[in-house]
């Protein structure tokens, strides 16, 4: 036997209530009776409110596939693709190929700071902490770095 729905036990209920003929004008019978006008009508609004609620859901979920899809694409452009790489950047240049650059710890913070031809050693100010610092590049390095 399947389930009945709020509408379906309302309108039960209230044949049940006609069939025991009550006085539905005065005492008790009055208040019985307006009761499950009540029941009827909140049975009414919650199925509504059920189906309302299964279209937003159906509606979310197809946001969320969308969305993901989105989030695939973005995500692909912004990964660094470097095995050994922890670093935070959109781009992978900037501190993944090794012969580009060179690692220099902040006496500060202790954070690696990455130095490439187009950064004074003299001026640098870590990204991390904003403590303006001095590093001491061999000229060579800075003129291959140059090159490049």
């Amino acid at each position: 036997m399947t389930e009945m729905t709020l509408n379906e036990k309302a309108s039960y209920i209230k044949g049940l209530v006609e069939g025991m003929e009550l006085d539905t004008a005065k005492g008790e019978g009055k208040i019985i009776a307006a009761l499950l006008d009540l029941v009827s009508d909140m049975a009414v609004t919650i199925e509504e409110l059920e189906e309302e609620i299964d279209t937003l859901y159906d509606y979310c979920e197809e946001l969320d596939e969308d969305l993901g899809e989105v989030e695939t694409i973005l995500v692909e452009d912004d990964e660094c693709d470097c095995e050994d790489c922890d670093c935070d950047c959109d781009d992978c240049d900037c501190c993944c190929d090794e012969d580009d650059f060179f690692e220099i710890e902040c006496p500060s913070c202790g954070d690696t700071v990455y130095l490439d031809g187009s950064i004074d050693p003299e001026e640098l100010v870590c990204p991390a902490c904003g403590e303006k610092f001095e590093c001491i590049v061999a000229e060579e390095d800075l003129e291959a770095l140059d090159e490049e």
